[in-house]
């Protein structure tokens, strides 16, 4: 029986599977209500070692478009009409141009897919900045800009579901606008790249302690860590997630 008011830490890691890590996929399930925040390119094993099935995602709502984030959308697309013959509605919510570049995603990664119909209701929504976006009946996303790769359209988001706020930088440089999707949130999911190397286009450690009374939340983890950060994960006062990790919010 899934328990209400959890995130599972499904993946955690970043593009490059630093200390055998997946790739950033947080499964949240609030009450009437189960959704993935980023869905990389491991997502699906991720899912299955923590014993979550993709089929029973209400929405999967991604940052950006970079592969560590959003390109497990198109396997699990495929495996939703064939094997796991998913049959409830699923809405996938990401940035500008998110439907024309997961088609694009997924006619490049399994060509000839497009043949494939799916015999569920399958909505994307494209979400517009510093708004409250309605994803389905359940949840208002609310993404900011964020200080990433500009081609990828980065987002910072607060995903309101269930009476519960999760949060969660995506992949940024420190901007303005990161005490507005953390303060409150029942959850914020925080970038922490590197220790000390300054990393362009991502929150690194030092930044995690310049800001940390800026966050305001209940409560803050960190994640999407390099090596040299893992290094430092047990030593930090903050939290540091771990794939699998499964917490309360």
């Amino acid at each position: 029986m899934t328990k209400t008011n959890t995130v599972t830490f499904a993946g955690c890691g970043d593009a490059f599977g630093s200390g055998g890590r997946f790739n950033s996929c947080f499964v949240v399930d609030v009450e009437g209500f189960r959704y993935a925040i980023e869905f990389g390119a491991t997502s699906l094993v991720a899912l299955q070692q923590a014993g979550i099935k993709h089929a029973s995602l209400d929405a999967v709502i991604f940052s950006h478009i970079h592969a560590d984030h959003c390109s497990g959308i198109p396997s699990m697309l495929l495996d939703a009409m064939l094997a796991a013959k998913r049959t409830k509605p699923l809405i996938i919510a990401g940035p500008r141009d998110t439907e024309t570049r997961l088609r694009e995603m997924m006619e490049s990664m399994l060509p000839g897919s497009d043949i494939m119909v799916p015999k569920f209701d399958l909505t994307f929504v494209e979400l517009e900045l510093m708004k409250p976006n309605k994803v389905g009946e359940h949840a208002v996303v609310t993404p900011y800009p964020a200080n990433h790769t500009p081609k990828t359209h980065p987002m910072s988001l607060r995903v309101e579901a269930g009476g519960k706020v999760v949060s969660y930088t995506g992949d940024s440089a420190w901007t303005k606008h990161i005490p507005k999707i953390s303060k409150d949130a029942d959850l914020f999911i925080c970038e922490s790249y590197f220790y000390e190397k300054p990393v362009r286009f991502h929150i690194n450690y030092p930044d995690v302690k310049e800001h940390w009374d800026e966050f305001q939340a209940k409560r803050t983890i960190l994640t999407h860590m390099s090596p040299e950060m893992l290094a430092m994960a047990d030593k930090v006062p903050e939290e540091c997630a771990h794939d699998g990790l499964v917490v309360e919010i």
